[in-house]
């Protein structure tokens, strides 16, 4: 059975959440520079793509045990605040790396503690959605996550100014290890707020108990998948609209640098529009949920964001790029908030891990292989038709959700 809690504890929750986001924010400020800390002390383009592609092959291959592993908890929320701290924590052994190991091992080492950072980020990656969702619950999503994350990319913007200033002051690589070592601060912030969220014990569903042999447990994950039509449909169409969005994100540095010929100041001031109204479209999106209902933001913002790669292909002007990018914030915080909310509608409350796991696998593999068929379309067919081909399979996306889903639909008419 579950427990329900009480108002004053769901109040403590929110609160929690949201002084948690200070703490992530402040150490996820210094996740740009660690690859243009690298690449400073030698590493190779080789090495600077493991960085990136390193959480994406490990969740990908973990994401389902780890799912299966969280679903037995009792209490997720212990691994959810030890996840975050282990991963955040990374940025502190960098610095110290850096300090104590000659810069000739120095690349190595670094790369070794972030591989080993891919596991407690799997684990966090599964979790938060969980976490997130069990304090929200269904008629609260928009209006955690729109707070939260608002306030960890204004921590981020504040954090990410200070230290480029300081920076610029002090020698490499002592200007680093400061920059490391200090921000990682924020994982202990982080940790103690998160550990501090309540929720109540579960009791692991049948399935998971165990006793099975492997092929039994496949067979009764495939049935379980199958009898949840709603889930398949969903995470189906959102495969197709990420895949489309990750196939994209190489090309827009790309176009920006070879098309566009911007300097580092207007891609620095690109990204700054982007970001900036990033966080206001949370709060617009969460107005629009009330208002519209959900569907009309899944809609709005997937035929938005489609928008993106096409304007972007059509000019070589700066302006028009920071304007562009100012539109792509817009949406992309509606994708952000919809993508969740509607996610969650679709995940049996019993099975959530498991659920989730499943969804993530599927997000890791388009954050793997997509990315590469972008920059091999690039290469073949040119950027700016690239990134029409990115606009297009975005569109396709956008279909798919409008296309209406008769069983579910036919499943919401009966319940």
């Amino acid at each position: 059975m579950t427990q329900q809690i009480s108002f004053e504890t769901q109040q403590q929750n929110h609160r929690n959440v949201q002084l948690d986001a200070i703490g992530v924010g402040l150490s996820s400020a210094a996740s740009p520079f660690l690859p243009v800390f690298l690449t400073r002390l030698g590493a190779t383009n080789l090495q600077i793509g493991l960085l990136s592609s390193m959480p994406g092959v490990t969740g990908l291959i973990l994401a389902i045990l780890v799912g299966r592993f969280l679903q037995t908890r009792r209490n997720i929320v212990p691994w959810f605040s030890l996840s975050r701290l282990l991963v955040l924590s990374s940025y502190a052994f960098t610095g110290l790396i850096a300090i104590f190991v000659s810069e000739a091992l120095a690349v190595k080492s670094i790369l070794g503690v972030w591989a080993i950072a891919t596991l407690p980020q799997t684990s966090l990656a599964v979790a938060f959605s969980v976490v997130m969702n069990a304090i929200a619950g269904p008629e609260g999503r928009y209006a955690l996550l729109s707070r939260r994350w608002a306030i960890i990319g204004l921590t981020n913007a504040v954090i990410t100014f200070l230290a480029t200033q300081m920076l610029d002051r002090v020698v490499f690589p002592l200007n680093y290890q400061i920059l490391f070592i200090s921000l990682s601060v924020g994982g202990l912030i982080s940790f103690y707020f998160s550990s501090r969220i309540t929720l109540p014990d579960q009791t692991p569903p049948p399935l998971i108990e165990g006793g099975h042999s492997l092929h039994e447990n496949l067979r009764d994950y495939w049935n379980l998948v199958r009898s949840n039509p709603a889930f398949v449909s969903f995470v189906s169409k959102r495969f197709v609209y990420l895949s489309a969005i990750a196939l994209g994100a190489p090309l827009f540095p790309l176009y920006f640098v070879r098309e566009v010929a911007a300097s580092d100041a207007q891609i620095g001031s690109i990204n700054m529009t982007l970001t900036m109204v990033l966080m206001l479209g949370y709060f617009s999106w969460a107005w629009l949920s009330r208002r519209f209902g959900g569907r009309f933001v899944l809609l709005a913002a997937t035929f938005g964001l489609s928008l993106y790669p096409a304007l972007t292909a059509t000019s070589l002007r700066v302006e028009w790029m920071i304007a562009f990018a100012g539109l792509a914030g817009f949406f992309q915080a509606g994708i952000d908030l919809v993508f969740f909310d509607e996610l969650m509608k679709t995940v049996p409350a019993e099975y959530s891990a498991t659920f989730v796991s499943i969804a993530q696998s599927l997000q890791y593999l388009s954050a793997i292989v997509a990315p590469l068929a972008g920059t091999f379309l690039a290469d073949s067919i040119g950027l700016p038709a690239a990134l029409l081909v990115s606009a297009a399979l975005r569109l396709l996306g956008f279909l798919l959700f409008l296309r209406p889903d008769r069983r579910a639909t036919r499943e919401q008419i009966l319940s």
